[in-house]
């Protein structure tokens, strides 16, 4: 049974959300203390967290930026905001997905469950270390290590990077990329990818790796063996 914490100051509204995924066995909990969401997440150890922007005290990007110093659990925005840029914040702060309200709870329910079965049967398989161009990539530990320097991915950019390598000189469409990612590519928006994409090119370039990962204009992403002429 997943544990979720689901940081949602609308008492009726969190009434409804933690009775809709309660019918699929997962146990809701929610914050006492809005000033204090970082110590609640830290006792309760979730497996996902389902946070609103605007909350009383500091927004959901600043208790966004704690959890993110500490964990890579999965974040799941909620917003009532039609601000383009809180989706693409949302995303650069290491979100792993945005719900613009009002939302139908089976959409949420829907993200829920395949973020879930991403974070948490992906990471089970035997091969945990990839070689790829004198980089190691560790599947269970979420980083890459290159020439002695290490640096730490998201469950998403690690998912984009893993799906790149396994197909190394193959494209790989960013169609593709989204259905492997959210299972359905209806509730997920083009520009998601593009962010997390972008993210985890700025990481490898942290190590000298931006270039190892090629955009083809109009087909999607290669990662390659060689560098290209």
């Amino acid at each position: 049974m997943f544990k979720l914490l689901l940081i949602e100051d609308d008492a009726t509204l969190f009434n409804e959300i933690r009775e809709r995924l309660s019918q699929w066995s997962y146990e809701v909990y929610g914050v006492t203390e809005f000033n204090s969401v970082f110590e609640e997440f830290v006792q309760c150890k979730p497996d996902l967290v389902i946070i609103d922007i605007q909350l009383p005290k500091f927004d959901g990007f600043h208790w966004c930026r704690m959890i993110r110093n500490h964990s890579n659990v999965p974040i799941v925005f909620l917003s009532s905001r039609d601000h383009p840029t809180d989706m693409v914040m949302s995303m650069q702060l290491g979100a792993d997905d945005f719900i613009q309200k009002p939302f139908h709870f089976d959409v949420l329910v829907a993200k829920v469950q395949a973020i879930l079965r991403r974070v948490y049967n992906y990471n089970t398989e035997r091969v945990e270390l990839k070689a790829w161009r004198g980089a190691t990539v560790d599947y269970e530990k979420n980083t890459v290590t290159f020439k002695g320097k290490t640096i730490d991915l998201t469950k998403n950019e690690l998912f984009i990077l893993k799906q790149l390598i396994e197909q190394k000189n193959k494209i790989v469409s960013r169609e593709q990329l989204i259905r492997s990612l959210w299972d359905d590519k209806r509730f997920i928006s083009d520009n998601t990818l593009t962010v997390n994409v972008n993210r985890l090119r700025k990481k490898l370039e942290e190590l000298g790796l931006g270039n190892f990962i090629e955009t083809k204009v109009g087909q999607g992403y290669i990662a390659t063996d060689e560098v290209s002429l």
